[in-house]
């Protein structure tokens, strides 16, 4: 496991009961596949899957290393700097 991940929380908080993602609620947009809840601030953004990738734009903009999947019922955590699941 890297340190960014032995080092991240488990969680940053619950994510929003409206669940969604920020960046396309603030474009005005209501379709994603599935969110991703960054472990340094919070931030909810959509995965890789939906067409705006607001999640890995979080990472590029904040350099925070580890989100987790804010999808009900899955606990894995992603390392944007070593590519790596934990």
């Amino acid at each position: 496991m890297c340190t960014h991940l032995r080092d991240a929380p488990v969680s940053s908080g619950d994510v929003d009961a409206e669940r969604l993602c920020q960046g396309c609620a603030e474009e005005g947009e209501q379709h994603w596949a599935h969110l991703r809840q960054c472990l340094s601030c919070g931030y909810v953004g959509c995965c890789d899957s939906s067409p705006r990738r607001h999640a890995t734009a979080h990472h590029k903009s904040s350099q925070h290393p580890v989100m987790r999947s804010a999808e009900p019922g899955e606990t894995w955590r992603w390392c944007y700097v070593d590519a790596q699941i934990g």
